[in-house]
């Protein structure tokens, strides 16, 4: 017998409804920001992550230096020098060149100011340093200071990428708006 019948046939009981001294009265919640035990208390969240943007894009440094080790190969020594540092929104727009071993490449690359998440890609057709290749990024969770290359494709390994400011750092302007080229995408 199909399943519906068989629940068609079977007498349905009502359930009796529940008596009437257990009923609970409505009441209305307390406004936001307000708590009967805590008291009036401001919200959660007070970082502004546009103002740190601005100000991570004027003081961050340009210069950074360390190194680039690939699972299993050996390490190679990195350095990255940003020529531009803009803030849009929550973003800093990061373009500049990383030398790795003794290539360099143009560079381009998101920083998330609320979070620290960055994603830094190579601009060049040819990337053939220490596994590195064109498609690839560097992504990481502490800015630029920590980060793992995702290789373009499976059978790349990936590798890890550390930096530090370099020592003698000085902040450099931003260069005007009217020098700058395009943002471009990074997909």
């Amino acid at each position: 017998m199909p399943l519906a019948l068989l629940l068609a046939a079977m007498p349905l009981t009502a359930t009796p409804a529940p008596p009437r001294n257990d009923f609970v009265p409505f009441t209305t919640p307390a406004p936001y920001g307000s708590s009967p035990v805590l008291g009036v208390f401001e919200p959660v969240e007070t970082f502004d992550p546009i103002a740190r943007a601005l100000v991570m894009a004027q003081q961050m440094p340009r210069d950074w230096v360390g190194s680039y080790q690939p699972f299993g190969g050996a390490p190679v020594s990195v350095d990255l020098r940003l020529a531009s540092t803009t803030a849009i929104g929550q973003m800093v727009d990061l373009r500049g060149q990383i030398t790795v071993g003794s290539v360099t490449w143009p560079v381009q690359g998101n920083l998330n100011a609320k979070s620290d998440q960055i994603d830094l890609l190579l601009l060049c057709s040819k990337c053939d340093v220490a596994g590195l290749e064109a498609g690839g990024e560097f992504q990481g969770l502490q800015g630029l200071q920590l980060s793992g290359w995702n290789a373009p494709r499976l059978t790349g390994m990936g590798g890890r990428l550390e930096l530090q400011p370099a020592v003698n750092n000085v902040s450099m302007p931003a260069a005007p708006a009217a020098v700058r080229t395009r943002i471009r995408g990074l997909w």
